[in-house]
Protein backbone atom coordinates (compact mmCIF):
# COMPACT_ATOMS: atom_id res chain seq x y z
CA UNK A 1 0.00 0.00 0.00
CA UNK A 2 0.84 3.85 -0.37
CA UNK A 3 0.14 6.34 2.06
CA UNK A 4 -0.16 9.75 1.86
CA UNK A 5 -0.54 12.27 4.11
CA UNK A 6 -1.67 15.81 3.66
CA UNK A 7 -0.33 18.70 5.96
CA UNK A 8 -2.45 22.33 5.65
CA UNK A 9 -1.24 25.31 7.26
CA UNK A 10 -2.99 24.86 10.15
CA UNK A 11 -0.81 22.00 11.09
CA UNK A 12 2.23 21.27 11.93
CA UNK A 13 3.02 17.77 13.06
CA UNK A 14 3.21 15.97 9.44
CA UNK A 15 6.41 14.12 11.17
CA UNK A 16 4.25 12.06 13.60
CA UNK A 17 1.09 11.86 11.60
CA UNK A 18 2.72 10.38 8.90
CA UNK A 19 4.48 7.79 11.57
CA UNK A 20 0.98 7.50 13.03
CA UNK A 21 -0.67 6.45 9.33
CA UNK A 22 2.09 4.16 9.30
CA UNK A 23 1.88 2.35 12.18
CA UNK A 24 -1.59 2.20 11.76
CA UNK A 25 -1.42 0.74 8.23
CA UNK A 26 1.13 -1.96 9.55
CA UNK A 27 -1.46 -2.63 12.71
CA UNK A 28 -3.88 -3.40 10.33
CA UNK A 29 -2.14 -6.05 8.28
CA UNK A 30 -0.68 -3.91 5.28
CA UNK A 31 3.00 -3.44 4.11
CA UNK A 32 3.88 0.02 3.37
CA UNK A 33 5.50 0.17 0.47
CA UNK A 34 5.59 4.07 -0.56
CA UNK A 35 4.93 7.04 1.20
CA UNK A 36 3.89 10.67 0.05
CA UNK A 37 3.29 14.01 1.58
CA UNK A 38 1.66 17.11 0.58
CA UNK A 39 1.89 20.79 1.58
CA UNK A 40 -1.54 22.85 0.73
CA UNK A 41 -2.87 25.81 2.27
CA UNK A 42 -5.84 23.87 2.59
CA UNK A 43 -8.04 20.28 1.50
CA UNK A 44 -9.09 20.64 -1.63
CA UNK A 45 -12.98 20.27 -1.69
CA UNK A 46 -13.14 17.91 -4.82
CA UNK A 47 -10.20 15.35 -4.44
CA UNK A 48 -8.57 16.59 -0.60
CA UNK A 49 -5.28 16.23 -2.30
CA UNK A 50 -5.49 17.97 -5.10
CA UNK A 51 -6.09 16.83 -8.66
CA UNK A 52 -2.54 16.67 -9.89
CA UNK A 53 -1.39 15.00 -7.02
CA UNK A 54 -4.07 12.48 -7.02
CA UNK A 55 -2.62 11.72 -11.21
CA UNK A 56 0.66 11.22 -9.77
CA UNK A 57 -0.50 8.79 -6.99
CA UNK A 58 -2.26 6.83 -9.54
CA UNK A 59 0.75 6.85 -11.55
CA UNK A 60 3.37 5.44 -8.97
CA UNK A 61 0.16 2.71 -7.91
CA UNK A 62 0.75 1.39 -11.67
CA UNK A 63 4.00 1.26 -11.34
CA UNK A 64 5.01 0.15 -8.15
CA UNK A 65 1.63 -2.68 -8.13
CA UNK A 66 0.16 -1.49 -4.99
CA UNK A 67 -3.39 -2.07 -4.34
CA UNK A 68 -3.89 0.12 -1.94
CA UNK A 69 -4.10 3.89 -1.32
CA UNK A 70 -4.46 5.25 2.51
CA UNK A 71 -5.32 8.92 2.67
CA UNK A 72 -4.34 10.53 6.32
CA UNK A 73 -7.81 12.02 6.52
CA UNK A 74 -11.39 11.43 6.99
CA UNK A 75 -12.58 11.76 2.54
CA UNK A 76 -16.47 13.25 2.19
CA UNK A 77 -18.38 10.89 0.13
CA UNK A 78 -17.82 12.95 -2.71
CA UNK A 79 -13.80 13.41 -2.39
CA UNK A 80 -13.53 9.53 -2.35
CA UNK A 81 -15.83 9.15 -4.77
CA UNK A 82 -14.10 11.09 -6.73
CA UNK A 83 -10.44 10.09 -6.14
CA UNK A 84 -12.07 6.67 -6.96
CA UNK A 85 -13.13 7.64 -10.57
CA UNK A 86 -9.71 9.46 -11.19
CA UNK A 87 -7.23 6.80 -9.89
CA UNK A 88 -9.09 3.50 -10.80
CA UNK A 89 -7.74 1.97 -7.51
CA UNK A 90 -8.73 0.99 -4.18
CA UNK A 91 -8.68 4.06 -1.64
CA UNK A 92 -9.86 4.40 2.18
CA UNK A 93 -9.03 7.00 4.24
CA UNK A 94 -8.31 7.03 7.92
CA UNK A 95 -11.58 6.49 9.49
CA UNK A 96 -12.08 3.23 7.20
CA UNK A 97 -8.29 2.32 8.23
CA UNK A 98 -8.99 2.95 12.02
CA UNK A 99 -12.67 0.50 11.78
CA UNK A 100 -10.70 -2.00 9.79
CA UNK A 101 -8.53 -2.52 12.62
CA UNK A 102 -11.32 -2.46 15.24
CA UNK A 103 -13.20 -5.28 13.20
CA UNK A 104 -9.93 -7.41 13.25
CA UNK A 105 -9.55 -6.44 17.15
CA UNK A 106 -12.94 -7.10 18.35
CA UNK A 107 -13.65 -10.10 20.16
CA UNK A 108 -16.50 -9.94 22.57
CA UNK A 109 -19.96 -9.94 21.15
CA UNK A 110 -20.28 -6.42 22.43
CA UNK A 111 -17.05 -5.20 20.90
CA UNK A 112 -17.91 -6.78 17.21
CA UNK A 113 -21.72 -5.45 17.04
CA UNK A 114 -19.94 -1.69 18.45
CA UNK A 115 -17.51 -2.20 15.49
CA UNK A 116 -20.33 -3.02 12.83
CA UNK A 117 -22.72 -0.34 13.97
CA UNK A 118 -19.73 1.83 13.20
CA UNK A 119 -18.85 0.33 10.10
CA UNK A 120 -22.93 0.80 8.74
CA UNK A 121 -22.93 4.35 9.71
CA UNK A 122 -19.63 4.92 7.99
CA UNK A 123 -20.67 3.14 4.69
CA UNK A 124 -24.19 4.54 4.69
CA UNK A 125 -23.31 8.09 3.00
CA UNK A 126 -20.45 6.33 0.86
CA UNK A 127 -23.09 4.29 -1.15
CA UNK A 128 -23.78 6.77 -4.23
CA UNK A 129 -22.15 5.80 -7.50
CA UNK A 130 -19.74 2.45 -6.09
CA UNK A 131 -21.87 -0.65 -6.82
CA UNK A 132 -21.85 -1.79 -3.71
CA UNK A 133 -22.19 -5.25 -2.78
CA UNK A 134 -23.36 -5.75 0.91
CA UNK A 135 -24.19 -9.41 0.69
CA UNK A 136 -21.56 -9.95 3.55
CA UNK A 137 -23.72 -8.37 5.87
CA UNK A 138 -26.04 -11.02 6.48
CA UNK A 139 -29.58 -11.83 5.99
CA UNK A 140 -31.88 -10.90 2.85
CA UNK A 141 -33.22 -8.11 1.22
CA UNK A 142 -36.62 -8.26 1.13
CA UNK A 143 -38.87 -7.89 -1.99
CA UNK A 144 -38.20 -4.86 -4.15
CA UNK A 145 -41.10 -2.54 -4.73
CA UNK A 146 -41.68 -1.82 -8.40
CA UNK A 147 -38.72 0.80 -9.65
CA UNK A 148 -36.74 0.06 -6.43
CA UNK A 149 -33.17 0.22 -7.29
CA UNK A 150 -30.04 -1.86 -6.31
CA UNK A 151 -28.63 1.26 -4.40
CA UNK A 152 -32.05 2.11 -2.68
CA UNK A 153 -32.55 -1.67 -1.46
CA UNK A 154 -28.59 -1.39 -0.53
CA UNK A 155 -29.83 1.64 1.48
CA UNK A 156 -32.76 0.20 3.02
CA UNK A 157 -31.36 -2.92 4.45
CA UNK A 158 -28.15 -0.91 5.68
CA UNK A 159 -30.85 1.46 7.66
CA UNK A 160 -32.56 -1.80 8.92
CA UNK A 161 -29.56 -3.09 10.13
CA UNK A 162 -27.64 -0.53 11.82
CA UNK A 163 -31.67 0.38 13.82
CA UNK A 164 -31.14 -4.34 14.74
CA UNK A 165 -27.80 -3.18 15.93
CA UNK A 166 -28.76 0.07 18.20
CA UNK A 167 -31.52 -2.04 19.90
CA UNK A 168 -28.81 -5.30 20.74
CA UNK A 169 -26.49 -2.78 21.69
CA UNK A 170 -28.91 -0.82 23.77
CA UNK A 171 -29.86 -4.39 25.68
CA UNK A 172 -25.96 -4.35 26.52
CA UNK A 173 -26.33 -1.52 28.17
CA UNK A 174 -28.75 -1.99 30.51
CA UNK A 175 -27.12 -5.04 31.14
CA UNK A 176 -23.64 -2.97 31.94
CA UNK A 177 -26.29 -0.34 33.86
CA UNK A 178 -27.28 -3.55 36.27
CA UNK A 179 -23.70 -4.60 36.56
CA UNK A 180 -22.76 -0.94 37.53
CA UNK A 181 -25.76 -0.53 40.25
CA UNK A 182 -24.60 -4.28 41.54
CA UNK A 183 -21.42 -2.51 42.16
CA UNK A 184 -22.54 0.67 43.53
CA UNK A 185 -24.79 -1.09 45.66
CA UNK A 186 -21.94 -3.30 47.30
CA UNK A 187 -19.85 -0.24 48.14
CA UNK A 188 -17.34 -0.50 44.86
CA UNK A 189 -15.50 2.51 43.61
CA UNK A 190 -14.01 2.53 40.06
CA UNK A 191 -11.29 3.51 39.42
CA UNK A 192 -10.69 3.84 34.76
CA UNK A 193 -7.86 3.36 33.00
CA UNK A 194 -7.64 6.20 29.84
CA UNK A 195 -4.71 6.84 27.37
CA UNK A 196 -3.50 7.15 24.10
CA UNK A 197 -3.60 4.01 22.31
CA UNK A 198 -0.05 1.83 23.04
CA UNK A 199 0.47 3.36 25.92
CA UNK A 200 0.74 0.72 28.13
CA UNK A 201 -2.85 1.06 30.14
CA UNK A 202 -3.07 -3.01 30.08
CA UNK A 203 -0.03 -3.75 30.97
CA UNK A 204 -0.39 -1.49 34.49
CA UNK A 205 -3.78 -3.62 34.81
CA UNK A 206 -2.02 -6.37 34.84
CA UNK A 207 0.80 -4.98 37.40
CA UNK A 208 -1.83 -3.55 39.67
CA UNK A 209 -4.30 -6.46 39.74
CA UNK A 210 -1.59 -9.50 39.34
CA UNK A 211 -3.66 -9.97 36.04
CA UNK A 212 -2.78 -11.58 33.11
CA UNK A 213 -4.73 -9.52 30.14
CA UNK A 214 -4.05 -9.61 26.81
CA UNK A 215 -0.95 -7.08 26.16
CA UNK A 216 0.92 -6.67 22.72
CA UNK A 217 3.16 -3.58 21.61
CA UNK A 218 0.56 -2.80 18.74
CA UNK A 219 -2.14 0.37 18.71
CA UNK A 220 -5.95 -1.33 19.86
CA UNK A 221 -4.21 -3.79 21.33
CA UNK A 222 -7.38 -3.55 23.61
CA UNK A 223 -11.14 -2.98 22.55
CA UNK A 224 -13.38 -5.38 24.99
CA UNK A 225 -12.90 -3.50 28.35
CA UNK A 226 -11.55 -5.59 31.06
CA UNK A 227 -12.58 -4.88 35.34
CA UNK A 228 -10.53 -6.23 37.45
CA UNK A 229 -9.97 -5.97 41.51
CA UNK A 230 -7.70 -3.57 42.30
CA UNK A 231 -6.02 -4.16 45.92
CA UNK A 232 -6.49 -1.35 48.34
CA UNK A 233 -4.39 -1.51 52.18
CA UNK A 234 -7.85 0.10 53.68
CA UNK A 235 -9.63 -2.78 52.79
CA UNK A 236 -11.86 -0.53 50.54
CA UNK A 237 -13.70 -2.25 47.95
CA UNK A 238 -12.07 -0.85 44.21
CA UNK A 239 -12.50 -1.99 40.79
CA UNK A 240 -9.56 -1.10 37.69
CA UNK A 241 -10.88 -0.93 34.36
CA UNK A 242 -9.26 -0.77 31.19
CA UNK A 243 -10.73 1.04 28.19
CA UNK A 244 -10.10 1.21 24.66
CA UNK A 245 -7.45 3.50 23.50
CA UNK A 246 -7.92 6.88 22.10
CA UNK A 247 -6.33 8.41 19.39
CA UNK A 248 -6.31 12.03 17.97
CA UNK A 249 -9.00 12.30 15.77
CA UNK A 250 -10.84 9.51 17.17
CA UNK A 251 -14.05 8.76 14.46
CA UNK A 252 -17.38 10.14 15.67
CA UNK A 253 -18.33 6.60 14.64
CA UNK A 254 -16.46 4.59 16.75
CA UNK A 255 -17.24 7.14 19.92
CA UNK A 256 -21.24 6.60 19.37
CA UNK A 257 -20.99 2.93 18.61
CA UNK A 258 -18.61 2.24 21.96
CA UNK A 259 -21.06 5.07 24.00
CA UNK A 260 -21.84 1.44 26.35
CA UNK A 261 -18.57 0.99 26.76
CA UNK A 262 -17.03 4.36 27.52
CA UNK A 263 -20.00 5.15 29.90
CA UNK A 264 -17.95 3.01 32.55
CA UNK A 265 -15.50 6.37 32.39
CA UNK A 266 -18.88 8.83 33.32
CA UNK A 267 -19.14 6.27 36.01
CA UNK A 268 -15.37 6.05 37.37
CA UNK A 269 -14.92 7.75 40.84
CA UNK A 270 -11.32 8.28 39.27
CA UNK A 271 -9.33 8.65 36.05
CA UNK A 272 -5.74 7.31 35.46
CA UNK A 273 -4.46 8.85 32.37
CA UNK A 274 -1.71 6.84 31.17
CA UNK A 275 1.17 8.39 28.99
CA UNK A 276 4.00 6.55 27.35
CA UNK A 277 6.88 8.75 28.38
CA UNK A 278 9.11 7.88 24.94
CA UNK A 279 6.86 10.03 22.71
CA UNK A 280 8.07 13.03 21.38
CA UNK A 281 4.86 14.17 20.82
CA UNK A 282 3.51 13.38 24.46
CA UNK A 283 1.90 17.01 24.60
CA UNK A 284 -0.18 17.04 21.92
CA UNK A 285 -1.40 13.01 22.68
CA UNK A 286 -2.60 13.89 25.90
CA UNK A 287 -4.52 17.51 24.81
CA UNK A 288 -5.84 14.18 22.31
CA UNK A 289 -7.30 12.55 24.85
CA UNK A 290 -8.51 15.14 27.22
CA UNK A 291 -10.29 16.45 24.21
CA UNK A 292 -12.19 12.96 23.84
CA UNK A 293 -12.51 13.23 27.54
CA UNK A 294 -14.15 16.64 27.04
CA UNK A 295 -16.47 15.05 24.56
CA UNK A 296 -17.51 12.37 26.69
CA UNK A 297 -18.44 15.43 29.49
CA UNK A 298 -15.58 14.01 31.86
CA UNK A 299 -12.55 15.59 31.60
CA UNK A 300 -13.56 17.72 35.09
CA UNK A 301 -13.39 14.55 36.81
CA UNK A 302 -9.99 13.76 38.73
CA UNK A 303 -7.13 12.46 37.33
CA UNK A 304 -3.84 10.76 38.06
CA UNK A 305 -1.59 11.64 35.33
CA UNK A 306 1.13 8.49 34.72
CA UNK A 307 4.33 8.67 32.97
CA UNK A 308 4.98 5.07 31.50
CA UNK A 309 7.88 3.21 29.98
CA UNK A 310 10.97 4.84 31.71
CA UNK A 311 12.80 1.95 31.61
CA UNK A 312 13.26 2.63 28.01
CA UNK A 313 15.30 6.26 28.41
CA UNK A 314 18.48 6.61 29.81
CA UNK A 315 18.91 8.11 33.31
CA UNK A 316 20.00 11.26 31.80
CA UNK A 317 17.18 11.10 29.40
CA UNK A 318 14.63 10.59 32.47
CA UNK A 319 15.76 12.83 34.73
CA UNK A 320 15.58 16.01 32.31
CA UNK A 321 12.21 14.87 31.39
CA UNK A 322 11.18 14.24 34.89
CA UNK A 323 12.47 17.95 35.71
CA UNK A 324 10.41 18.89 33.12
CA UNK A 325 7.25 17.29 33.50
CA UNK A 326 6.85 17.71 37.23
CA UNK A 327 6.42 20.90 36.56
CA UNK A 328 3.74 21.11 34.22
CA UNK A 329 1.96 18.13 36.59
CA UNK A 330 3.27 17.90 39.75
CA UNK A 331 1.22 15.37 41.10
CA UNK A 332 2.28 13.00 38.48
CA UNK A 333 3.78 9.68 39.11
CA UNK A 334 6.68 7.94 36.60
CA UNK A 335 6.62 4.38 36.27
CA UNK A 336 7.81 1.24 34.28
CA UNK A 337 4.37 -1.23 34.04
CA UNK A 338 6.55 -3.77 32.27
CA UNK A 339 9.62 -3.30 34.70
CA UNK A 340 6.95 -2.80 37.77
CA UNK A 341 9.41 0.63 38.72
CA UNK A 342 6.69 2.77 40.74
CA UNK A 343 4.03 0.86 41.12
CA UNK A 344 4.29 0.95 45.40
CA UNK A 345 4.32 4.91 44.59
CA UNK A 346 1.03 4.56 42.13
CA UNK A 347 -0.87 2.68 44.75
CA UNK A 348 -0.04 4.88 47.20
CA UNK A 349 -1.14 8.07 45.42
CA UNK A 350 -4.74 6.21 43.98
CA UNK A 351 -5.29 5.04 47.56
CA UNK A 352 -4.94 8.78 48.70
CA UNK A 353 -7.03 10.41 45.68
CA UNK A 354 -9.98 7.98 46.44
CA UNK A 355 -9.92 9.06 50.38
CA UNK A 356 -9.64 12.66 49.18
CA UNK A 357 -13.71 12.02 47.48
CA UNK A 358 -14.58 11.24 51.39
CA UNK A 359 -17.08 13.47 52.43
CA UNK A 360 -17.97 13.89 56.18
CA UNK A 361 -21.34 13.92 57.17
CA UNK A 362 -24.02 14.29 60.23
CA UNK A 363 -27.30 12.49 59.37
CA UNK A 364 -30.20 12.38 61.56
CA UNK A 365 -32.04 9.46 60.22
CA UNK A 366 -35.43 8.86 61.39
CA UNK A 367 -36.07 5.23 63.28
CA UNK A 368 -38.41 4.04 60.19
CA UNK A 369 -35.95 4.30 57.75
CA UNK A 370 -32.53 3.16 60.06
CA UNK A 371 -33.01 -0.47 59.03
CA UNK A 372 -32.19 0.61 55.64
CA UNK A 373 -29.28 2.29 56.06
CA UNK A 374 -26.90 -0.61 56.58
CA UNK A 375 -25.33 0.99 53.31
CA UNK A 376 -23.22 3.20 55.34
CA UNK A 377 -21.01 0.34 56.87
CA UNK A 378 -20.67 -0.59 52.85
CA UNK A 379 -20.26 2.46 51.39
CA UNK A 380 -18.67 4.33 54.44
CA UNK A 381 -17.10 4.72 57.40
CA UNK A 382 -19.47 4.80 60.93
CA UNK A 383 -17.78 7.01 62.94
CA UNK A 384 -20.42 7.56 65.85
CA UNK A 385 -24.38 6.84 65.95
CA UNK A 386 -26.30 8.19 69.00
CA UNK A 387 -29.90 6.78 69.40
CA UNK A 388 -32.19 10.14 69.99
CA UNK A 389 -35.73 9.78 70.71
CA UNK A 390 -37.11 10.49 67.62
CA UNK A 391 -33.76 9.78 65.08
CA UNK A 392 -30.58 8.44 64.75
CA UNK A 393 -27.95 10.67 64.79
CA UNK A 394 -24.82 9.60 62.80
CA UNK A 395 -21.34 10.79 61.61
CA UNK A 396 -19.76 9.05 58.98
CA UNK A 397 -17.36 9.79 56.15
CA UNK A 398 -18.61 8.80 52.74
CA UNK A 399 -17.83 9.12 48.75
CA UNK A 400 -18.72 12.35 47.46
CA UNK A 401 -21.30 9.93 44.87
CA UNK A 402 -23.37 8.68 48.34
CA UNK A 403 -23.09 12.10 50.13
CA UNK A 404 -25.50 13.29 47.38
CA UNK A 405 -27.88 10.52 47.97
CA UNK A 406 -27.91 11.27 52.17
CA UNK A 407 -27.91 14.94 51.81
CA UNK A 408 -31.82 15.35 52.34
CA UNK A 409 -30.61 13.66 55.84
CA UNK A 410 -28.61 16.51 56.91
CA UNK A 411 -31.28 19.15 57.71
CA UNK A 412 -35.05 17.73 57.58
CA UNK A 413 -35.24 15.72 61.28
CA UNK A 414 -32.63 17.78 62.74
CA UNK A 415 -34.91 21.03 62.19
CA UNK A 416 -37.93 19.29 63.55
CA UNK A 417 -36.03 18.53 66.64
CA UNK A 418 -34.97 21.52 67.46
CA UNK A 419 -38.55 23.15 67.35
Amino acid sequence: MIIVDLQTQEEDNQSSSMEEIKLLAETAGGKVIAEAQQKREKIDPAYYIGKGKALELGTAMDEMAADLLVINGELSPTQLRNLENLIGGKIIDRTALILDIFARRALSRQGRLQVELAQLNYLLPRLTGRGVQLSRLGGGIGTRGPGETKLEVDRRRIKKKISSLKKEINEIRKHRDLHRKSRRDKGYLLVALVGYTNAGKSTLLNALTNSQVFTENKLFATLDPAVRELPQESGENVLLSDTVGFIKDLPPQLIEAFSATLEELQEADLLLHVVDITSPELGKLMSSVNEILSRLGIDEKQQVVIFNKIDALSNKEFAALEQKLRRGYPSSVFISAEKMLGITELQEKIESNLKSNEIRMKLFIPYDRWPSFHRLYEKGRVLKIEYQEQYVQVEAEVKEKFAKELSSFEKGPQKSAQT
